[in-house]
């Protein structure tokens, strides 16, 4: 039987739930700025009415909601586990904690139930990936779990025009919320076109559950891009992640340490700019996740 442990809130609730990772907390900012985010992020959703559900794998349990111990607590863990389809089972096994990436926490969120997740940029193809072969699990993970996701697209570091194929190839729907142009995570506009295009919530509720009645397997990648006051350019930001896609080569920077390393790097190079700018996003994709959860949960 699946160790799996809902919060008293998420136990307790009768309306839509959204799922959230926990990577954000634990490889995406300092203490204590991420545990602020993680709740202003919460907030939103609630405000939205919805109930959050952040979830994580703590001491071999499978949790599905986080209390505010619990939160202080994966926030303040130092070295904690990035778990993806590959190893969450043996984390949950060996009695382990781990944050869960988008993949992960797609899986959890089948597990409880829950059909909308929101997060900030998906993982994809990474640049280079025809000679290292290092692609997320997240582009398979959407293919085969029936969850949507709401992201501002993938993340700017990545080869956004590769992980577009790939999406493609694995039958995956890519939803560009409000504009046709696919979002690159910092910025509205990677200059790419996204697949299809939604303006309405309820369209996305729709389409999620006209994928159930034909039988397809994956969820949907909803593409919301940041708002216009929040963004940096893509024009301002691609040199900048030039730079730090250098260093890390030259440091030999490989696998699941090269987002955190490239994150920190942009951070540094613009002065702070990107992890605002990472926390409107969030905060904006969570507005979306709840407001496509109420629809579903109404239908």
């Amino acid at each position: 039987m699946l160790p799996l442990d809902r919060s008293p809130k998420v136990a307790e609730a009768s309306g839509p739930l959204v799922a959230l990772e926990s990577t954000i907390i634990t490889h995406g900012m300092p203490y204590p700025k991420n545990v602020e985010t993680a709740r202003a992020v919460e907030a939103v959703i609630r405000k939205e009415g919805a109930v959050p559900a952040t979830t994580a794998v703590m001491d071999g349990r499978l949790k599905i909601g986080l209390t505010d111990a619990e939160l202080d607590r994966l926030a303040k863990t130092e070295k904690v586990t990035k778990l993806s389809r590959a190893d969450i089972a043996h984390c949950i096994a060996t009695g382990g904690t781990g944050a869960t990436t988008v993949a992960a926490t797609m899986i959890a969120a089948r597990a409880a139930g829950i059909e909308v997740f929101a997060t900030g940029g998906i993982g994809g193809v990474h640049r280079g990936a025809e000679d290292s072969f290092d692609i997320s699990a997240d582009l398979t993970e959407l293919a085969r779990t029936p969850v949507t996701v709401v992201a501002a697209g993938a993340k700017a570091i990545l080869d956004l025009p590769k992980t577009l194929e790939v999406l493609e190839t694995q039958g995956v729907p890519v939803i560009a919320y409000g504009q046709d142009a696919f979002p690159a995570f910092w910025s509205r506009s990677s200059g790419l076109a996204a697949p299809l295009r939604c303006d309405d919530p309820a369209e996305i509720a729709a389409a999620h559950r006209m994928r159930r009645s034909l039988g397809l397997d994956g969820g949907q990648l909803v593409a919301n891009p940041v708002p216009e006051g929040d963004e940096i350019p893509a024009d301002e930001i691609t040199p900048i992640i030039a730079q730090a896609q250098d260093e890390a080569d030259a440091a030999g920077i490989s696998g699941k340490a090269v987002t955190p390393f490239l994150l920190a790097r942009i951070f540094e190079l613009t002065g702070g700019r990107s992890l605002e700018t990472n926390i409107a996003l969030v905060l904006n994709n969570a507005r979306l996740a709840a407001r496509i959860a109420r629809e579903l949960h109404a239908s």
